[in-house]
């Protein structure tokens, strides 16, 4: 049985919410679809000479708390639906960390392993010049996202700056350190994440968190932060399974992360790694460990096999890693869930103080940005465990519930609805 679209599974949590929320049909309308959508053709000349045509796409889901910001993702099969969730998502994350924004999203329909660097930067510039007029740090900043990084944040910056006439740093987030990127960027998801995990091993509780198994689906970026930042934060871990694009491995007495790190460094992959053996992305995810990582795919736990995950505790690196089926599946069955708005929001705090630090043009110690992130992270769940307490939801349906509640407020006090 195929999974409903991304868009659609974002909706069915939206609804659940507002249904708890008691949330007026005109409300709940005009949260259940963005405010805006651009698509658009970009033409790029190529190394070649020849001109090729790159769809885009910007959804700028809502607004009323401040501007938009999100990411921007270059992907061979990016939609517009995936866009829609993932704007959407990024809103109600906002809310449940409580900064002044909104959710956007933006994506190119290209192969980026395929375009040289000139090419990129072209195709970089062409988005940012298409979208000029609507972005901005009163309108929409933009942040990476999938094949985009540091070097295409600081393209689009000079080419939003090149026509504005003056500087603007904080238009775009994510950006390198000398062009005003914020220290502790690169870790943030992951350190946001494993910092709501020890807060949740306070809630179950467990008695031992320095002694939990762990295993990670997804080794990029956050997945291979999370894989060192576990032990040290909770001050012990077995690492016992990991997986990326090209295999999985495990070792049931414990991987080196940092070893394993390095290996990937030099390898491009982890599959190989010496002593260990080769398992299934879905082997991996039923596995009996103590905390479960999915930090790769959305949809990845569904209700196909979420009565097999065994796993006392999911932590979402990814976005929308698990279907609203599932959720109530490993609720039954014991399972505590972090959901993505508050596991994965790491990266959207260090941006906003990425803008904070531009606006004041003063840049903190890589120290003040993770106590700063840390605080918003144990505030954040204390309120959704409030929130969840008080409704007997899960913890996804109370931090959508809490992030919903504010934008519907902020779209009141504005007189929209």
């Amino acid at each position: 049985m195929s999974e409903p679209s991304l868009f659609n599974m974002a909706q069915r949590q939206l609804d659940l919410a507002a249904r708890k929320l008691g949330l007026d049909e005109t409300t709940h309308a005009l949260l259940r679809e963005p405010l805006r959508e651009f698509r658009f053709q970009l033409p790029v000349r190529m190394d070649d000479g020849t001109t090729r045509l790159f769809k885009g796409y910007h959804v700028q889901y809502n607004d009323a708390r401040g501007p938009a910001w999100g990411g921007v993702r270059f992907h061979p099969s990016e939609t517009l639906d995936t866009l829609r969730a993932l704007a959407a998502w990024i809103t109600w994350k906002a809310a449940v960390m409580d900064l002044p924004l909104g959710g956007s999203k933006g994506g190119v329909v290209c192969n980026p392993k395929g375009l040289s660097v000139a090419e990129t930067e072209r195709l970089a510039r062409a988005y940012l010049r298409t979208l000029v007029h609507h972005l901005g740090l009163t309108r929409d900043i933009l942040a990476p996202d999938v094949f985009t990084g540091p070097q295409t944040m600081a393209w689009m910056l000079d080419e939003f700056e090149s026509i504005a006439g003056e500087k603007h740093p904080g238009a775009v987030t994510g950006k390198p350190l000398p062009l005003g990127g914020s220290r502790g960027r690169d870790e943030a998801i992951a350190r946001g994440a494993v910092a709501a995990l020890r807060e949740a091993c306070k809630v179950i509780p467990i008695a031992r968190p320095d002694a939990l198994s762990y295993a990670i689906q997804g080794f990029g970026v956050a997945g291979e932060h999370a894989a060192l930042l576990h032990p040290e934060i909770l001050g012990g871990g077995l690492l016992t399974a990991v997986s990326d694009s090209g295999g999985g491995i495990y070792n049931p007495r414990g991987i080196d992360p940092r070893r394993l790190v390095q290996y990937k460094i030099q390898h491009g992959r982890v599959a190989g790694f010496p002593e260990s053996e080769p398992i299934s992305q879905t082997d991996l995810l039923e596995l009996p460990v103590d905390v479960l990582y999915p930090a790769a795919l959305e949809q990845v736990i569904s209700e196909e096999n979420a009565p097999r995950i065994r796993t006392r505790v999911v932590c979402e690196l990814a976005n929308g890693p698990t279907t609203p089926e599932a959720d109530e599946i490993l609720r039954r069955n014991g399972v505590f869930i972090i959901p993505d708005c508050l596991a994965n929001a790491g990266g959207m705090i260090v941006s906003y103080f990425e803008q904070v630090q531009n606006a004041c043009n003063y840049y903190w110690t890589v120290d003040d940005v993770n106590r700063q992130l840390e605080a918003r992270i144990v505030q954040a769940f204390a309120d959704v465990c409030g929130m969840q307490r008080r409704y007997d939801v899960t913890m996804r349906v109370a931090a959508t519930m809490a992030a919903v509640a504010k934008v519907a407020e902020a779209m009141k006090l504005r007189g929209w609805v």
